[in-house]
């Protein structure tokens, strides 16, 4: 820490940062920044490599998964506000989406389906049943949640809901499940995303 390191703290606090305040930061650096033990320095090091290792793993996986989902061209993919990521969890976890009949089945499997309860002649909707994959059900919502962003259709409904007076987690849980009928329409009709199809 020299006069080059005072003057460059000195322009990024816009002239606030005192020389006095500089010796006393320079004092306290002196005895608590820094490692003279060789151990923690190797630690340290094998860390740092490991990191690196493991970050090069994920990048040539993730250059994999965009090769696929590019040779897939899955419409799920065409979404505004699914990115890949997402897409690629709800394709993983849905598999084939010919196997599901209609939308229902498909929100069933996710858990997004209301709970029922019958008494007489009288039948009940509760809350969502949460059963089938988290990280389907999980990967839903927050495409559901960007997808307020990127699609008006979308925005409205969701503002609909909250003000009939639902909560947001529940407005949510709405829009999640007009996702999944989408997810249907386009994957089982093998189009596209489209905004018209909404107006």
């Amino acid at each position: 820490m020299n006069v080059a390191s005072y003057n460059n703290l000195r322009k990024l606090s816009k002239g606030k940062f005192s020389f006095a305040q500089f010796i006393k930061l320079k004092e306290l650096a002196s005895s608590t920044i820094g490692c003279s033990n060789e151990t923690g320095k190797l630690l340290i090091t094998s860390i740092l490599n490991l990191y690196d290792k493991l970050d090069e793993e994920i990048k040539m996986i993730e250059s994999k998964i965009e090769t696929i989902m590019k040779q897939l061209d899955s419409p799920t993919a065409s979404i505004p506000g699914i990115g890949i990521c997402s897409a690629v969890t709800i394709i993983a976890e849905f598999g084939n989406f010919s196997r599901f009949v209609n939308a229902d089945k498909m929100l069933a499997y996710a858990g997004l389906d209301c709970g029922r309860s019958q008494s007489g002649t009288q039948d009940f909707k509760g809350k969502m049943v949460k059963y089938g994959s988290s990280y389907l059900r999980k990967a839903l919502m927050n495409a559901a949640e960007m997808m307020l962003i990127h699609v008006p259709a979308f925005y409205e409904y969701y503002h609909k809901k909250r003000n009939e007076g639902k909560a947001h987690r529940v407005a949510l849980s709405h829009l999640t499940r007009k996702l999944v009928r989408l997810i249907y329409k386009l994957e089982t009709s093998h189009t596209h995303f489209d905004l018209s199809f909404f107006r």
